[in-house]
């Protein structure tokens, strides 16, 4: 990093919180990652018989956390009762005492991709059954995407900035792009940010796949999720969030903060290509991820490892591919990459929130998740995507990859941090 950039206001993390199809931690959910294991099996939170995809990432055993009452969850939807929950383990690592703290000078910017899938789907069918007057009347407070945010927001007392970023699959990673610039401007101390989803519903089930975008391997869960293999048929649904407590550096070290990383620079493009295909060049992702190393102030060289958006598709796949080598050019052969979504599937707006989990983690412990279903070379995807056994690596920086419909395109530049 030049010293330019070094005189700029840095951001660091100081927690990190998930709440994933393998594991409503962030421990047991990098645990499960470097163990290979995977977390999509048959729906059970709905009836998938009318369906070509009946398979998915759904979080298990979640409970609300103890701290919320039963009126307050009867009000909260389930994605936003995900980030909450996620939110509250990240707070509660980074050590912060709000009542220490000017709550009006700590934000809340969180990405989501639809909001509450399944309460739009009951308000719709009560519409139709039983007459509109019948609706929840908290109907529209838990539909709407800005809910978690908002939720965060509440439950913690947090009164400085607060937005929602809705840019799809891109969504969770661009929060958080977006709250580091946020507390660059000086505009917060403090920001928890991230992605939530909680989209598994007949309705997100039948858009889905009314477009063949889902896998249809419904015979075994496990290996339906196969990012750059050439086998792969499509993604495979999921749900959860990843928070992250993102502090300028000046504050974390004035209260004593152990610092787990720095979000060192951000990347945001679109392809303005095709709604739902990416660019087959991938000149947006492309140009994401250089914006995140110029940002940073990093060459391809500094790089390390690429936690890559790889939902599993065809097109996807081949163009993020075809991205990183435009970027890395004949380096992106040495420059490891691996796929969580072929562990979880695909959260869509929480996807950037628990990948970047995921990628703050393997900067930590300096190992490096397998993408697993690595079973048949694609020759459209021929880099070292860490097949199916976990590595160990130091990693000093890396990119985390997110592009969602709209072609929008987003890349965080994340880095060790050092004084």
């Amino acid at each position: 990093m030049n010293s330019t950039l070094r005189s700029r206001t840095r951001v660091v993390v100081t927690g990190i919180g998930a709440v994933t199809p393998l594991g409503n931690s962030a421990d047991a959910f990098f645990e499960a990652l470097t163990e290979g294991r995977s977390g999509v099996a048959p729906f059970t939170l709905i009836d998938a018989s009318a369906f070509p995809c009946q398979i998915g990432g759904e979080v298990k055993a979640f409970e609300p956390p103890a701290f919320l009452d039963r009126k307050a969850i009867r009000r909260m939807p389930r994605f936003a009762q995900f980030m909450v929950a996620s939110a509250a383990e990240a707070i509660q690592q980074s050590g912060l005492d709000f009542e220490h703290e000017n709550r009006n000078r700590v934000g809340v910017l969180i990405g989501n991709g639809g909001g509450g899938y399944p309460d739009m789907q009951e308000a719709a069918q009560t519409l139709f059954t039983r007459g509109g007057m019948k609706l929840d009347p908290l109907y529209m407070a838990k539909t709407l995407g800005n809910m978690a945010a908002a939720q965060v927001a509440l439950q913690f007392g947090l009164k400085g900035y607060n937005g929602t970023i809705v840019t799809a699959c891109a969504a969770g990673t661009q929060a958080i792009g977006e709250a580091a610039m946020v507390l660059r401007a000086g505009r917060a101390d403090v920001v928890i940010s991230g992605g939530c989803e909680a989209a598994i519903s007949e309705l997100g089930l039948a858009g889905f796949s009314v477009m063949r975008a889902l896998s249809t391997r419904n015979d075994d869960p496990a290996r339906a999720s196969r990012p750059f293999d050439a086998n792969r048929d499509g993604f495979v649904p999921c749900e959860g969030a990843g928070a992250l407590v993102l502090e300028t550096e000046a504050h974390a070290k004035a209260r004593g903060a152990t610092i787990l990383a720095e979000i060192a620079g951000f990347g945001c493009t679109n392809d303005a290509y095709h709604v739902v295909a990416p660019a087959e060049d991938g000149d947006g992702a492309m140009r994401a991820m250089l914006e995140a190393l110029a940002d940073a102030g990093l060459s391809p060289a500094d790089i390390g490892y690429i936690n890559a958006h790889a939902t599993s598709t065809d097109l996807g796949d081949a163009a993020e591919t075809a991205a990183i080598k435009r970027v890395f050019g004949e380096s992106a052969y040495r420059v490891p990459i691996s796929a969580t979504k072929s562990m979880i599937g695909h959260g869509l707006g929480a996807s950037g929130g628990m990948e970047s989990v995921a990628t703050i983690k393997t900067i930590l412990t300096g190992t490096i998740h397998p993408t697993i279903n690595q079973e048949t070379p694609d020759p459209a995807c021929d880099l070292d995507y860490v097949p199916n056994v976990a590595r160990k690596a130091e990693v000093r920086a890396a990119l985390k990859n997110s592009f969602g419909f709209g072609g929008q395109n987003s890349c965080l530049a994340i880095v060790r941090y050092e004084p």
